[in-house]
C-alpha cells in the first residue's frame, strides 16, 4: 500500500524581476562608455573592466530572462516541476563567461609586461569613475536576492567584480597621472582576474552540484534515513533522495516500511512533519509499504 504527497512547489524569482531590470540597464548604458573610451586611450585595464561590465550586462541580461520565463513557464505535463532549472543553468553560464574573460585579461596583461603602452590616464580616470557609480547601482539592487537565489548571485557576482575592477582602474589611472608607472595597467587587469576567478569557480561548482542532483550540502541521507526509521510504526526507510530543484527549493523522496498494525496515514502525516520541522524539506514523496502486505519496492533495471 503506498501513500504519496507533495506540496506545489513556488518560486519567489519574481520579485528580482526589478532590481534585474534596473542593474541591466544601466549596465549597458555605462558598458557602451567603457568599450568606446578603452578603444581610443589603449587601456588594457579599462578594457578589461568593460569587458567584465559587458560580461554584467550578457549575466544580468541572462539572470533576467530566466526570471522572466520562469514566472510565465509555470508547471505543466511537459514540464512538471516548471523551468525553475533554467536559473541553475543561467549561473552556470555565468561562470563560465566570467571564467573565459578572466582568462583572456590575464594572458593578455601578461604579453604586455614586456612593452607596456602609453595609455592617457585622465580619460581612463574619469570613465572608470562612471563606471564604479553604475556599478553600485547594481550592486545594492542585487545584494539581497544573491543570498537566496543562485540565478542572481551569478549576476550579483558579475557586478561585485566588475566593482572592484572599476576600483583596480581608479587607482592604477591616480598612479599613471601622479608617477606615469604605465606598467600599473597590466597589474590592474591582472588583480582583477585574480579576483575573480575563484569566486567564479565556486559558483560554477554549486550549480553543476544542483545540475547533477547531488545531495544538499546541509543534509545529511544517513541521518534523514534514521530520523525516518524512528518514527513510531516505521521498521524501515530506505530508497532515500534529496536533491535541489533551483536555489532554496529541496525536494526528497523516500520509501517507508511499516509495522502491519499501523496507519499509513498517520506514518505518512508522522514523516512529512519530521521531515518538514526537522529539515526544511516542505516537497517531499513519501511511499508507505506495510509490511507482509506484499507491497514492495519495484527494483529498476538501472
Amino acid at each position: 500500500m503506498g501513500h504519496g504527497h507533495g506540496h506545489g512547489v513556488t518560486s519567489a524569482s519574481g520579485r528580482y524581476l526589478r532590481p534585474l531590470a534596473l542593474s541591466f540597464g544601466v549596465l549597458a548604458l555605462f558598458a557602451a562608455l567603457e568599450v568606446v573610451v578603452g578603444l581610443i586611450t589603449g587601456s588594457l585595464a579599462l578594457l578589461s573592466d568593460a569587458a567584465h561590465m559587458v560580461t554584467d550586462v550578457i549575466g544580468v541580461g541572462m539572470a533576467l530572462a530566466t526570471v522572466l520565463l520562469v514566472n510565465r513557464r509555470k508547471a505543466n505535463t511537459r514540464h512538471t516541476f516548471g523551468l525553475y532549472r533554467a536559473e541553475v543553468l543561467a549561473a552556470l553560464g555565468n561562470a563560465v563567461l566570467l571564467v573565459g574573460v578572466a582568462g583572456y585579461v590575464l594572458v593578455e596583461a601578461v604579453q604586455r609586461f614586456a612593452n607596456p603602452p602609453e595609455v592617457a590616464g585622465l580619460p581612463v580616470l574619469l570613465t572608470a569613475a562612471a563606471g564604479l557609480a553604475a556599478n553600485l547601482v547594481s550592486f545594492f539592487a542585487l545584494r539581497a536576492g544573491a543570498k537566496e537565489s543562485l540565478n542572481v548571485r551569478g549576476a550579483y557576482l558579475e557586478v561585485l567584480s566588475d566593482t572592484v575592477g572599476s576600483l583596480g582602474v581608479i587607482v592604477g589611472a591616480v598612479l599613471m597621472l601622479a608617477f606615469g608607472w604605465h606598467w600599473v595597467d597590466p597589474v590592474v587587469a591582472i588583480g582583477v582576474g585574480l579576483f575573480i576567478l575563484p569566486r567564479t569557480v565556486k559558483l560554477g561548482l554549486q550549480a553543476l552540484r544542483i545540475l547533477v542532483q547531488s545531495t544538499p550540502g546541509h543534509l545529511d541521507p544517513v541521518v534523514v534515513t534514521e530520523a525516518l526509521t524512528s518514527l513510531d510504526g516505521v521498521r524501515e526507510a530506505h530508497d532515500v533522495h534529496l536533491w535541489t530543484l533551483t536555489s532554496g527549493m529541496e525536494v526528497a523522496s523516500a520509501h517507508l516500511t511499516a509495522a502491519p498494525d499501523a496507519d499509513p496515514t498517520s506514518v505518512l502525516n508522522r514523516a512529512q512533519t519530521l521531515l518538514a520541522e526537522r529539515f526544511g524539506l516542505e516537497h517531499v514523496t513519501v511511499q508507505v509499504e506495510l509490511a507482509g502486505s506484499g507491497a514492495r519496492c519495484r527494483n529498476p533495471r538501472w
